[in-house]
């Protein structure tokens, strides 16, 4: 009798470290508050929690060997003098650009490795170069 009860214990204690938690679905919220399943990214620009796909400017990947082509958005500062660009590579979420004086060019700071420019394009587009080599537009 002993040894059926402690056969059970033990069985039933296995079961109960062997449980595993499923991950809760939506359960990805970053640091800011923003959900990537949901399909939000903090903009550093707007301080808050926005779609990447539904910004007013989009730009398309330009030249990809890959099998898909990626997207990217950017938004402006009210004052027009910060850009930011949401690059799908890399650690960082979004790159802010500034723009110096009366250029009509946006550019990253010295704190990253590779330089990104903004600059319009035509007459209603803009095109996203790293190391003057054109990426988006």
């Amino acid at each position: 009798m002993r040894k059926t009860i402690l056969l059970g214990a033990v069985f039933l204690s296995s079961l109960a470290f062997t449980q595993q938690r499923s991950p809760i679905v939506g359960g990805d919220v970053d640091v800011h508050g923003c959900r990537a399943s949901a399909g939000f990214t903090y903009s550093q620009i707007k301080n808050v929690c926005v779609k990447v796909f539904e910004q007013k400017i989009k730009l398309k990947e330009v030249d990809s060997d890959k099998s898909s082509t990626s997207m990217t958005a950017v938004i402006f500062s009210k004052d027009m003098k910060r850009a930011e660009i949401f690059i799908p590579e890399g650690n960082a979420k979004s790159i802010i650009l500034g723009k110096e004086g009366k250029s009509k060019m946006w550019k990253s700071g010295s704190y990253i490795k590779e330089t990104y420019v903004l600059v319009p394009y035509k007459k209603t587009g803009y095109q996203i170069k790293k190391d003057d080599v054109v990426i988006y537009q």
